[in-house]
């Protein structure tokens, strides 16, 4: 996965015992199901890779475990990469290029 691919929410379920840490850290959570874009990839530190999506924005966190202040990122795990074009302009040249290849010519009809 890359910064710009389009995944899918596969679990957006919370373990009980995460329940509050959870709730605490992200004012805006993903549901499964729902389609994302890649924004950022974090590394945090070499610990553990999370996500950053276009389309949810969460206020940066003060994290003990990477001793710095952070928008939090969701676990890679919970996401399965689509396999489509990421970026609506690549996807239109080539609807473009399609346009501009001639149709094939209809088969005359025979007489009977």
């Amino acid at each position: 996965m890359k910064p710009g691919d389009k995944v899918i929410c596969i679990d957006d379920k919370i373990d009980a015992d995460k329940n509050e840490e959870i709730r605490r850290d992200f004012e805006i959570w993903i549901t499964k199901g729902k389609e994302y874009t890649i924004r950022e990839i974090l590394d945090n530190n070499g610990i553990v890779p999370g996500l950053l999506l276009d389309e949810v924005h969460n206020f940066p966190k003060f994290f003990k475990l990477i001793n710095r202040f952070q928008e939090p990122a969701f676990a890679l795990w919970r996401f399965r990469k689509l396999n489509y074009q990421s970026k609506p302009e690549e996807a239109i040249a080539e609807t473009e290029e399609l346009v501009e290849v001639a149709p094939m010519a209809a088969p005359e009809k025979r007489g009977n």
